[in-house]
């Protein structure tokens, strides 16, 4: 006689052939909570004493509010130009074998190796006024070095390469018979690529424009050269913390980096619903 075999009912891990999910899950918290939490528990902490007054004062200041809104939106906009110009460059590289793929391939790393403070002494000595590219814009009237607009450039520097190598691997996974059954069935190249192609790339894409972004946001070294630095103009949320460090008003500093937080949390928040969406939608 054969027994019906139990329902599986709910656990809280699945069974696994390979020991020490204990340790490993004990060590996985263990190591997010002194590198991660902690810190951040820290700052909310410091933050709080200040008291919802003086929280507020300081988050409602003009100079606060400027910079916050240059670092958040040129980190946007920088993402979304890599979204498009990283897919091609992913396409590129995967799809059409040429002289120098491999150099090329190479050059997409450039930033993750390069120190960001000569990132930004070079695009500064490029961009420049009496520079070798500023000097051909500056007759036609557009102004990159010190402006909003050299921060958005400096930002698409140090993005590219996470929006590279997000799709790239997705895109290397997609059978090229598959484009050409599209085309076989009717498809011209835009649709083939707005139905077949993209709806795949998704959820890639979004991961690396949050990557993009949230690298924007934070970035420093790369920025401040370019950027001028001008209070209410082109001054980004982290150089005003460190200005507020150097003023010992630490108080400052820690709300401000709060609110960065924040932020940052609530964008990446809506990302990640974006992506699961995505993911569930196109698979």
């Amino acid at each position: 006689m054969t027994t019906a075999p139990a329902k599986a009912g709910w656990r809280f891990r699945q069974p696994s052939v390979i020991p020490g999910f204990g340790l490993t899950l004990g060590f996985s918290l263990a190591y997010l909570t002194l590198i991660i939490l902690i810190p951040l528990s820290g700052l909310v902490w410091r933050s709080a004493a200040l008291g919802w007054a003086d929280f507020w004062a300081i988050a409602t200041d003009r100079r606060t509010i400027n910079a916050l809104e240059i670092s958040f939106g040129t980190a946007f906009i920088a993402a979304a130009v890599n979204v498009v110009f990283g897919t091609i460059v992913a396409w590129v590289l995967v799809r059409y074998n040429f002289p120098g793929r491999r150099i090329v391939d190479a050059m997409v790393d450039l930033p993750f190796a390069l120190p960001t403070a000569v990132a930004g002494i070079a695009l500064t000595t490029l961009y420049a006024p009496n520079g070798w590219l500023g000097s051909l814009l500056a007759p036609l009237g557009i102004k990159v070095a010190y402006t909003p607009l050299g921060i958005v450039i400096a930002l698409i520097f140090i993005g590219l390469p996470f929006v590279v190598r997000t799709v790239q691997p997705i895109m290397e996974e997609i059978d090229k018979e598959v484009e050409e059954v599209a085309a076989t069935l009717g498809a011209n190249r835009f649709q083939t690529i707005a139905r077949v192609l993209l709806p795949g790339l998704a959820p890639a894409i979004v991961t690396g424009f949050a990557l993009a972004f949230a690298r924007g946001v934070g970035e420093y070294g790369s920025v401040i050269f370019i950027a001028g630095n001008l209070p209410y103009k082109s001054e980004i949320a982290p150089l005003l913390i460190v200005i507020r460090l150097e003023e010992y008003n630490y108080a400052a500093a820690t709300a401000i980096a709060a609110i960065m937080l924040a932020l940052s949390f609530v964008m990446l928040l809506v990302i990640n619903l974006v992506q699961t969406w995505s993911r569930k939608r196109y698979g």
